[in-house]
């Protein structure tokens, strides 16, 4: 199987022209936006740009109005077409939205954006529901609708429950929100750094420019790579037995984590840029 996006590019579903140039910045996948970028008077025209773009040899994620707004019926039924690679459902929050979505884009695998309280409550039941891929964070949204000041510490317990919920429900690892400043690169690695600490696997972006360093936070770096190489000569030299590597002991937990990484980096170095 293809390695699951590290990067999810969002582009406005009412600005087609920069579709293509979404597809050609390098992005793992490119998120054709109908709900915030859509202001609510251009809604029925941008779906009717994107279902006119939409071809399979360019596949994206469509990201939907929510449930229970105007725009959502009409919105699942353009998630049918062939093109559609992903449904992204903003304001997630039960489980029924997800199987009505199911039973009309069938097949199509869907990424809930967990960005309210009562989504985050429902976090377990929503990891579970039949064609769920992977949660997303709606960080901002979410800080917005429990009146949060501050990103960093204040989300950290939401953000390791997820990962949490993600594992137990047997999803891969989820996708970390937007960072909102454009223009500040260390920002966004050091959010991308803390996202893949976390336990995250992806990360959102909202710019081009920020493709490339969010691609490669989450991938390892050449020392991680070089010690999980020698971890795994060590552990076949050792056949078996206790060894020791660095100071340390090499034991199963660690031979697993190495493995990971060297697994990891083959499957993206064969899948390409």
């Amino acid at each position: 199987m293809a390695p699951l996006p590290r990067t999810y590019l969002f582009v406005p579903g009412n600005r087609p022209e920069r579709f293509d140039k979404a597809l050609a910045t390098g992005a793992d996948a490119v998120i054709v936006d109908l709900e915030d970028a859509v202001p609510p008077e251009g809604k029925m025209e941008a779906r009717a740009a994107v279902a006119r773009w939409l071809a399979p040899q360019r596949p994206v994620v469509v990201r939907i109005n929510a449930p229970g707004t105007l725009w959502f019926a009409e919105d699942i039924a353009l998630c049918a077409l062939a093109g559609v690679a992903a449904v992204m459902v903003p304001k997630a929050e039960q489980v029924a939205d997800l199987h009505r979505i199911a039973t009309v884009a069938v097949d199509r695998p869907m990424l809930p954006l967990v960005e309210t309280a009562a989504g985050f409550d429902n976090a377990r039941t929503l990891a579970r529901a039949e064609g769920v891929q992977r949660l997303v964070f709606g960080s901002i949204d979410f800080q917005l609708d429990l009146g949060m000041q501050g990103g960093d510490d204040e989300l950290l317990p939401f953000r390791s429950q997820l990962v949490l919920v993600s594992r137990l429900a047997g999803l891969a690892p989820p996708v970390d929100g937007v960072t909102a400043a454009i223009d500040d690169a260390e920002l966004l690695a050091r959010d991308t750094a803390r996202a893949r600490r976390l336990g995250f696997g992806a990360k959102l972006c909202i710019h081009p420019r920020q493709v490339e360093t969010v691609k490669r936070g989450f991938m390892a770096t050449q020392q991680e790579l070089a010690w999980a190489r020698r971890v795994l000569e060590a552990a076949a030299r050792a056949h078996g037995a206790a060894v020791q590597l660095d100071g340390g002991m090499v034991d199963r937990p660690v031979i697993l984590r190495a493995q990971a990484i060297v697994d990891e980096f083959e499957a993206r170095d064969k899948a390409g840029p």
